[in-house]
């Protein structure tokens, strides 16, 4: 394959950057919506062909990194290699980056507003439905009726629940031990997870709690860091990295509270383009536009590295029985964590019957698909005000 195919000759360079531009200002719905999206309108238009679409759409389910990034940068590079993929995934990300960005700057400036607090009063537990919801389709898809991986999600959820910790070196452990179960070895299978666990086990980073060196390094050096491996261990949805950014920071480094926290999740839900830019959020509370800018680029470098250095030797050998065998037991694994961290964060947003009729309110019409995650989190924020505004709030 070479990096411009012949359906490449029929899209240049600024109409494909174009086309993500206005994707991630105006793509609401999650990593599936964009997916569908992009299948819609860039096969509509001629731009990629079925199978290349097919076949991005496996690396990115395969690879490490949220799945709708993953896809706009694969569909950049086969069109203009690296120069592609660099051009796409930073107009994709751009409008997001700066929409999260300002309302972080307001949310910093006016917290102590009674409005302000009042606002996120509704969202928080709307934003634990989808959380919860997203973890139960995930199970249901990556486990099927397979009991050994309903074991394993189930185990990583008490895990997660007891420990109030997310132990990233268990991922790899699930992986592994799926290969062991699913494409042993000593079938002859061709050897290819080694190095896929290889890529995902980032040299010089703890693989425990996330934890991370801190000789020498401040809190932009840390930030930076931190994403770099968090983005790592996303696999599929962006909501995977929920339980890797909570406990890392919340509970290791406390840049945020619980509810600062829960409120950076229902930003990445709230706003356009990838989940994951719940990190610009994150990093602004941290330490301020230079925090959001990097915990920007630190969540969404690493896809860019497995697109442009990593993708096509996973595209040869994504059939690979091994590879696929590690996906299903570290996939299985994740939606265990993203079940635990929806429980852990519930205890902070559940806090009295409003917040729980919003909770049940919520996961019923997000389960009965009568509306989207946008106008959710909206309508739980006016509950919040009316809530405010009738004196139901507990004092905090």
């Amino acid at each position: 394959m070479t990096a411009i195919t012949e359906a490449g000759s029929r899209v240049s360079l600024r109409e494909l950057a174009t086309y993500f531009l206005r994707l991630g200002a105006f793509g609401f719905g999650g990593p599936i919506a964009l997916a569908g999206y992009m299948q819609r309108d860039l096969q509509a238009k001629g731009w990629i062909t079925k199978d290349e679409y097919q076949d991005g759409l496996a690396i990115a389910q395969t690879m490490p990194g949220p799945l709708a990034a993953q896809l706009a940068m694969w569909i950049g590079y086969i069109r203009y290699g690296a120069l592609g993929a660099t051009v796409v995934g930073v107009l994709f990300v751009l409008p997001p980056f700066l929409l999260v960005t300002a309302i972080a700057a307001v949310y910093v400036q006016f917290a102590g507003l009674p409005q302000i607090r009042a606002l996120f009063y509704g969202i928080g537990p709307a934003a634990i439905a989808i959380i919860a919801l997203s973890a139960w389709r995930l199970a249901k898809q990556t486990d099927g009726s397979d009991a050994k991986l309903w074991g394993t999600t189930a185990a990583l959820l008490v895990v997660t629940v007891v420990t109030r910790a997310e132990l990233a070196w268990i991922f790899v452990v699930c992986g592994l031990l799926g290969i062991a179960i699913y494409a042993p070895p000593w079938r002859k299978v061709p050897d290819v997870a080694t190095p896929l666990a290889g890529a995902l086990a980032l040299p010089g980073l703890k693989l425990g709690g996330l934890a991370l060196p801190v000789v020498g390094l401040g809190t932009l050096g840390l930030l930076a860091l931190f994403f770099l491996k968090a983005a790592a261990f996303t696999f599929g949805s962006g909501l995977a990295i929920v339980p890797f950014l909570h406990e890392g920071v919340v509970d290791t480094y406390h840049w945020l509270n619980d509810r600062q926290f829960l409120d950076a999740v229902a930003m990445g839900i709230i706003s356009p383009g990838p989940v994951v830019i719940m990190a610009t959020f994150v990093g602004y509370l941290a330490a301020g536009l230079a925090g959001a800018v990097l915990a920007t680029f630190a969540v969404f470098f690493p896809v860019w590295v497995f697109n442009v250095i990593v993708g096509r030797y996973f595209l040869r050998h994504r059939q690979n029985l091994q590879v696929r065998a590690f996906v299903k037991g570290a996939t299985a694994a994740a939606v265990g964590a993203i079940a635990g961290a929806a429980i852990l964060l519930g205890q902070g947003a559940i806090l009295d019957v409003v917040t729980a009729l919003v909770f049940l309110a919520a996961l019923t019409v997000l389960y009965l698909k009568k509306l989207k995650e946008p106008y959710v989190i909206a309508l739980a924020g006016i509950v919040g005000l009316v809530a405010d505004g009738a004196g139901l709030i507990p004092v905090r």
